[in-house]
This record gives structure tokens, sequence and C-alpha cells, in this order.
């Protein structure tokens, strides 16, 4: 089952054309791995696809076969689409227990259940539950709380920006290996954007998608594709990949 199609998308930003005709079939069940030099509009594609208002946008983004293309954040959101940014911002006098309560849909009385508990627990939070949200987190501690947000939130597409950016690699372990459990269990999928690809150790990534030129290229064997990129670069590597690939 396709999860995402993406149809001769275009979008602009204050008038200037980030990306133009992007097609892009994400599978149910699956991990995808999106490349791209800075600057080629990973961050705008991911907007995109979430419903940032200030871009406009053109072509079609449909969501488990149903046309998304104007729905608001929030409608994109209740569907299962949610996204964990670089860098979470901190909140001071909001704890931690209240927004994961919230991705929860349970008022700040209500208490964890036994299996959230657990949960909680797997990644390493249980302390910081009483702690301003995400206020003082190290790197590793903010990615970690922003994933099990994403999953208390029951997720079907998980959209990582750069989840191993400035994170500890037991942080990274962790993420990588609750994150693949999370997607086997409950049948949903991940688009995740990375420059390092440390993520890459902990993951069952299956497809890597390069962007460049405002084209996406989709190939198999995304630690590859890594390698790949970084002896030849991006020009070289699609050249490269699409001669051995052709028909994928």
């Amino acid at each position: 089952m396709n999860l995402l199609e993406i149809e001769n998308l275009q979008v602009k930003v204050k008038d200037q054309t980030i990306l133009k005709d992007i097609n892009l079939t994400l599978r149910g069940e699956e991990v995808y791995v999106l490349f791209g030099p800075n600057g080629s509009g990973k961050t705008t594609l991911i907007n995109a696809i979430i419903g940032i208002p200030s871009q406009k946008v053109s072509g079609k983004i449909k969501f488990m076969g149903e046309d998304i293309t104007k729905k608001t954040v929030d409608e994109r959101a209740k569907l299962g689409i949610s996204v964990g940014f670089q860098n979470p911002p901190e909140i001071a006098g909001i704890k931690l227990a209240d927004v994961l309560k919230l991705c929860l849909n349970k008022s700040p009385k209500d208490e964890f259940s036994n299996e959230e508990k657990q949960q909680i627990k797997a990644f390493n939070l249980t302390g910081f539950l009483n702690r301003d949200f995400n206020v003082d987190f190290s790197g590793g501690e903010r990615k970690r709380a922003e994933i099990l947000q994403m999953m208390f939130l029951k997720s079907k597409l998980l959209i990582l920006d750069e989840p191993d950016s400035g994170v500890d690699i037991e942080s990274l372990k962790l993420v990588g290996h609750e994150i693949q459990r999370y997607i086997e269990e409950t049948k949903s999928s991940a688009l995740i954007v990375t420059h390092q690809g440390g993520i890459l150790e902990f993951l069952d990534a299956k497809h890597a998608c390069v962007l460049l030129e405002s084209k996406i290229h989709c190939f198999p064997e995304p630690k590859k594709i890594l390698k790949t990129l970084k002896t030849k670069g991006y020009k070289e590597c699609i050249e490269c990949q699409e001669r051995v690939t052709e028909g994928w």
C-alpha cells in the first residue's frame, strides 16, 4: 500500500520557486532516508508534506489515498503525519509529563498507564517527567523525548529531520531501535533526513532518496548510497546508481 504519494509538486516561498515537479511515493511499513546537499530543498519538502502555511504549494499530496494538499497542519497531524525537527524548542513552565499526556489525549490529572510508563522508561525519560519541557535537556534527551511524543500520538508517518545531529551514540542507538520496533509493530513508515547517516546503523532502512536540482532519485541500500555520496559527490553518485539500478 502506498502511504504517501506526491505528484508534480511545486513549492514557492516568498515568490521564489524552491521545488518544482517533485514526485515521490512512500510505501507503508518501510523506512526511507532522504539525502541532499544544503539548500536542495529537503526542509521545504518536509514543510510541504506537513502543511506549513507560509509556503505556496501546487501539485498533489495524497496520504493513505486521501488528497491532503489543501488540508491544514492540524488536519494532517490528526490523520497520522508527525514531524521531528532538528532543533526541538524548549518551553519553560510546561512539564514534559504534560506534553506527553497531551499527545495521549489525557488531562494533566490523568495517570500514565503501566504500558505508557514502561515506554517512558524504555526511553530513559522517567526522571525527566517533572522537568520543564526540553529546558536544559541535552541533544540526545531532546531527541528521545521528541520521538516518544510521536509514538504516543500513534503516528502513521514519522518524518525526522536530522535525528542524528548533536545526539550521543547511546541515545542514537536507543532512538533507532525504538523507531524500528514502532514501525514493525504499528505498520507505520518513516522518512528520515540525514547528512551524517549515523542513524542508519540502528535502522533497517530499505530506500535512499536523493534530492538534487529539484528532482528525487530513489535507490536501494541507503548505507551504500551514503558511502558513494561521500566519496563521489551527488551528481556522480546518481549517475552511477541509475545505471546500476535501472528499472528498480
